[in-house]
């Protein structure tokens, strides 16, 4: 299953909760290992899967966003889109209700619904204000989300 399962030295493990905590806006405490699966580094907190990296960035999984409840890089939906993103399309414009309008183009974003749960991860394809203003087209190209690969490994583990 995991390869590669290690725990990272201080200063790193220091670096890394710091730099999860700055993007995103939450208190992060534990130890932290790294490990790998498949073609993904994941992000291991007291033994449990709550993260991972996207494009060299660390970042949380839904179940490390549950944990820690951050309060930066959020795009909130409507329930007409959650059954959508949870079978993995990307989130769309028209059912964005609100999101960080400190998001740029490129930022790893979670996607929450409407009681603040978090049920997805993904890379913004727009700015947090434009994500705001648009009716029409892609915001968010989706890469974990409830029911993936990755959240079952981590509920699992």
């Amino acid at each position: 299953m995991l390869k590669n399962r290690h725990r990272i030295k201080k200063k790193e493990s220091k670096e890394v909760i710091e730099n999860i905590e700055s993007s995103l806006g939450c208190n992060i405490d534990g130890i932290i290992e790294f490990a790998e699966y498949k073609n993904r580094k994941l992000i291991l907190i007291d033994g449990k899967i709550c993260g991972f990296f996207i494009e060299g960035n660390p970042f949380l999984n839904v179940l490390g966003l549950k944990r820690w409840k951050p309060s930066k890089k959020y795009v909130m939906v409507d329930e007409g889109a959650i059954k959508f993103i949870l079978n993995g399309a990307d989130v769309m414009a028209p059912g964005i209700v609100k999101a960080d309008e400190e998001i740029q183009k490129g930022d790893a974003v979670w996607i929450k619904d409407m009681r603040d749960m978090p049920i997805a991860v993904g890379i913004a394809l727009i700015d947090g204000m434009e994500m705001m203003r648009a009716d029409k087209g892609k915001a968010v190209r989706n890469i974990h989300h409830i029911g993936d690969e990755i959240w079952k490994l981590s509920k699992d583990f």
